[in-house]
């Protein structure tokens, strides 16, 4: 088996007396697309924050490429590519300048970064809307524009909180096809939806979280024999896995 790209292990997330992730152990391997799905409030986006540092666990252990998250942050952070579910950027700067200003933070020579800035923004078709300001962006301008700043530096893992929020069908499509690419070149994908059909269509493996708690986990058909179903959606199984939860 391939060395993980992501690994977790026996993680739990506290806010004082709440549990927001519950012993959580899972991996990723390289090419693999990866499902974090639930509804609101099931602690996937609390489990995004901690792989990327920004949230400190409160017990357990989480690897990127072999680099502790909390011990070797640094190294790790090198390796993560992260597109929240709400993207941000300073909003007096243009799409193509808040790219090349991340491109310089993780030191991509000067041709290389441009080469890669308009490859990305091309397959977009937002070349000319790049020169424009962020802050008058839509919803889905930024979200594109975040997914190419996380493909900048070719991360080995890239997270990705709701992927498909404000993109037109055509947009959609392309994420899809980036992504896909990205996991064919051995990148790791976790994606972190409540759109099941979303998550159907897009990841190979996936990890049902209820409460905080990995309640099932496999591809789709191994899901389905976790439901106890013989066929049936993903939300069919979300909802079988999570009775009584």
């Amino acid at each position: 088996m391939d060395n993980p790209v992501l690994e977790m292990r026996a993680v739990t997330k506290t806010f004082g007396e709440l549990v927001a992730v519950n012993n959580l152990t899972l991996r990723i391997n390289p090419g693999e697309i990866y499902g974090l799905i639930g509804p609101n409030g099931s602690g996937k986006t609390t489990t995004l924050n901690m792989i990327t540092g920004l949230y400190r666990p409160s017990s357990g252990i989480i690897t990127v490429s072999g680099y502790d998250v909390q011990k070797k942050s640094t190294g790790a952070r090198k390796h993560v590519g992260f597109v929240p579910d709400n993207p941000s950027a300073y909003d007096q700067l243009t799409g193509r300048e808040f790219l090349r200003f991340v491109g310089e933070l993780y030191s991509l020579e000067r041709t290389e970064r441009e080469q890669k800035i308009n490859d990305l923004l091309e397959q977009y078709e937002i070349s000319d809307l790049a020169n424009g300001l962020y802050g008058n962006y839509s919803r889905g301008t930024k979200q594109k524009i975040s997914l190419i700043a996380a493909l900048l530096h070719e991360p080995s893992l890239l997270l990705i909180d709701e992927p498909m929020v404000g993109l037109d069908p055509s947009s959609a499509r392309i994420t899809l096809h980036l992504l896909r690419q990205f996991a064919d070149r051995g990148g790791a994908v976790m994606v972190s939806a409540h759109t099941l059909p979303v998550a159907e269509e897009l990841c190979t493996r996936f990890g049902v979280l209820a409460a905080g708690q990995l309640v099932g986990e496999g591809e789709r058909s191994i899901l389905l024999r976790q439901a106890r179903l013989e066929e049936g959606s993903l939300e069919d199984i979300y909802v079988a896995l999570t009775a009584g939860i």
